[in-house]
């Protein structure tokens, strides 16, 4: 299995905490972040991991080297200007891309299991349970999962609410008040058919804001597997505040 975990953000809403490092690389019991998602990887099997770098790059690099003493191989992106999320996603798909193929000629089914690949959001604590995620994934035949996590203030989140099989029927990006009566937010980790690289443009585009979107008006099946467990995000000062010490 390989996943792509994201690296590449400037986390301006940090101020001075992020001048000097970049937001994946912020400490937290003991450990930078970025650190902790890669051993959540391994711990589920997966061992073939790239990450996407922009600002203060090269730090990830001297740190995690080829991830030979994280018991992982690390390949890197590297990005000239910043490429969102899903644009990320592409460019890698695009640097390597014996590894991400979309082979139309094979069945989706049989793609979805030897192909698909996660995306996860580096600068997020999370013990989500990726078996689980792929598991469902693949009974789904899904093009895309998300993983989402109860919240009570979603109003800074993506939320989404689903049918009664998980299909997502909306994914609305920091609701209004009232927008949606739903507490089931983004994780920022899926799980992907490599056709999802079909419906990525070159360039920059974001997952929340762009793909998810289109995706949903264009009639093409989103599956959300929604589970009660513990996410921790640094995206304000107050929420690094709040959750770095908590681990």
């Amino acid at each position: 299995m390989k996943a792509i975990i994201l690296a590449a953000g400037k986390g301006e809403r940090l101020g001075n905490i992020t001048k000097a490092i970049p937001k994946p690389m912020i400490c937290v019991g003991k450990k930078p972040i970025l650190q902790h998602n890669i051993e959540l990887c391994k711990k589920y099997g997966i061992t073939e991991i790239y990450i996407n770098i922009y600002h203060l790059g090269e730090s990830i690099i001297e740190y995690f080297g080829d991830g030979s003493r994280f018991g992982v191989k690390i390949y890197y992106s590297i990005e000239e200007r910043l490429l969102g999320t899903s644009g990320g996603v592409k460019h890698i798909s695009e640097t390597y891309v014996t590894s991400f193929k979309c082979d139309n000629k094979t069945s989706f089914e049989k793609q979805v299991q030897s192909d698909a690949f996660f995306v996860i959001y580096g600068d997020n604590l999370s013990d989500y349970n990726l078996l689980k995620i792929r598991d469902f994934g693949i009974k789904k035949k899904s093009l895309v999962t998300i993983a989402f996590h109860y919240r009570e203030d979603v109003l800074n989140s993506g939320v989404s609410d689903f049918d009664n099989n998980g299909k997502i029927l909306t994914f609305i990006e920091k609701p209004k008040e009232g927008q949606t009566s739903s507490h089931w937010v983004n994780a920022g980790i899926y799980y992907f058919h490599p056709k999802i690289l079909d419906y990525i443009p070159m360039g920059y585009s974001d997952f929340s804001e762009n793909i998810f979107p289109f995706l949903l008006e264009q009639n093409i099946e989103m599956f959300g597997i929604c589970e009660n467990v513990s996410l921790k995000a640094f995206d304000t000062i107050e929420m690094y505040t709040r959750n770095k010490l908590i681990r």
